[in-house]
């Protein structure tokens, strides 16, 4: 690849998508749970292994239970209450197929949606979930299976940059026709178990005939959650293809234009399914409060 495809805002870089664990945890936005339906789901009470909160004995509690040491120290007798176990699996869905390739401001629209699963991911490990990744290209599907923890992140890390230099690549290289979306979601229920979240991040361009069925076929056992990756800038160009001329001097054609999504709602209807829209001129620190506003993950302290 040339110095241009390598460049920020181009290519992705494993080392930023790990920096972004700082930002995930720290988005100061309040809880929004009402932006979109469904939002995650939070801990509670229940009887794992992990001690959530103690409070007085009441009739009826375990007395293995019991609460030696604060029992102790107020000479009332407290019992422990247990972090509920629940396997919370979330499947990142990242579109790098070739519409995702443009960007006329800080990144391509690819790399903001890289960034948006990137940070939505680190929420779920912290919060005790798994993660795993199935990432669309022209070069064929990029796949992680779920696993837990730092481990689990960094392996959907790998994948999803691995996915993104393979999709640009096969753009470069000529293959510019977008397989319908509706398509590529066809191993989404394959790969995330009954329960899980599904997160699409992409431009819904091509999106198929079929990607509203799709989408209520996945939802009838798992929760699909859209993000629409946009660039405002290119809504005041006409919808079309345009050229662009490369360093090496070979042509390729992005879409561009058409749509505006300056307005101030956050919000739009893709395929009768709400979805956040994301900005890809925006900072990634921007994007964090965005998403923190809806994907709420309450994480251990």
């Amino acid at each position: 690849m040339t110095a241009a495809l390598d460049a920020p805002g181009v290519a992705l870089n494993s080392a930023a998508l790990i920096a972004l664990r700082g930002v995930a945890l720290n988005a100061d936005a309040a809880p929004v749970l009402a932006a979109l339906p469904g939002g995650f789901a939070t801990r509670r009470k229940g009887h794992g292994l992990e001690v959530a909160s103690t409070r007085e004995y009441a009739v009826g509690d375990d007395l293995r239970h019991l609460d030696r040491g604060t029992t102790a120290r107020t000479g009332r007798l407290h019992v422990r209450q247990f972090q509920e176990e629940r396997d919370r699996v979330t499947l990142l869905i990242a579109d790098f197929r070739p519409a995702m390739f443009w960007g006329v401001r800080r990144a391509f629209r690819s790399v903001a949606a890289a960034e948006a699963l990137t940070l939505v991911g680190w929420n779920v490990v912290e919060s005790g979930g798994r993660v795993g990744l199935l990432a669309l290209t022209a070069a064929g599907p990029v796949i992680a299976m779920p696993r837990g923890r730092t481990r689990g992140m960094l392996d959907v890390i790998g994948a999803m940059v691995q996915a993104h230099a393979s999709g640009l690549a096969a753009m470069v290289n000529g293959q510019v026709d977008d397989t319908p979306l509706d398509q590529g979601l066809a191993r989404a229920d394959r790969l995330a178990p009954p329960g899980a979240e599904l997160v699409i991040a992409s431009g819904f361009d091509a999106p198929g005939t079929g990607l509203s069925d799709r989408l209520n076929a996945l939802a009838r056992r798992r929760s699909p959650r859209l993000l629409l990756i946009t660039d405002a800038e290119a809504g005041d160009l006409p919808r079309g293809r345009y050229p662009i001329r490369l360093p090496d001097g070979r042509r390729i054609r992005v879409h561009l234009g058409g749509q505006d999504h300056r307005q101030a709602d956050p919000l739009r209807q893709i395929a009768g399914r709400t979805a956040l829209v994301l900005d890809a001129g925006e900072a990634v620190e921007q994007t964090a409060r965005r998403l923190a506003a809806v994907f709420v993950a309450e994480r251990a302290a």
